[in-house]
């Protein structure tokens, strides 16, 4: 499931990082990406044994331009949903390490038949 959620954010032409990945001495890029899998677990259980499994990740996006960070963020749930993943509500504020950048996430999940 990474690998399309990694696909899909790459198409913004931006960086994609597992969150809390870049070096101590690696400069923050001016626009990026970041996901954490929050969880993976099993569901739909059928004579023992996982028919589904549903991964909820966290997405986050980091921008030295605030108003980036609302647009950005808007056209990559949609066009996340395009590519299956589900996603409610609206994004949420996220902590930056760097004092030139702010940051929002949101959630998103995906079910995935076994």
């Amino acid at each position: 499931m990474e690998d399309l959620l990694i696909e899909t954010l790459s198409e913004f032409g931006y960086p994609v990082r597992r969150q809390g990945s870049l070096l101590d001495d690696e400069p923050y890029p001016p626009h990026f990406f970041t996901f954490w899998n929050v969880s993976s677990e099993g569901y739909g259980f059928y004579d023992n044994m996982e028919t589904k499994i549903l991964y909820e990740y966290d997405v986050n996006f980091y921008s030295i331009d605030s108003e980036k960070i609302y647009e950005v963020l808007r056209e990559a749930k949609r066009k996340l949903k395009t590519k299956g993943f589900e996603s409610w509500g609206d994004a949420h504020d996220v902590v930056s390490d760097e004092p030139t950048h702010d940051g929002r996430g949101f959630s998103v999940s995906f079910l995935k038949e076994e």
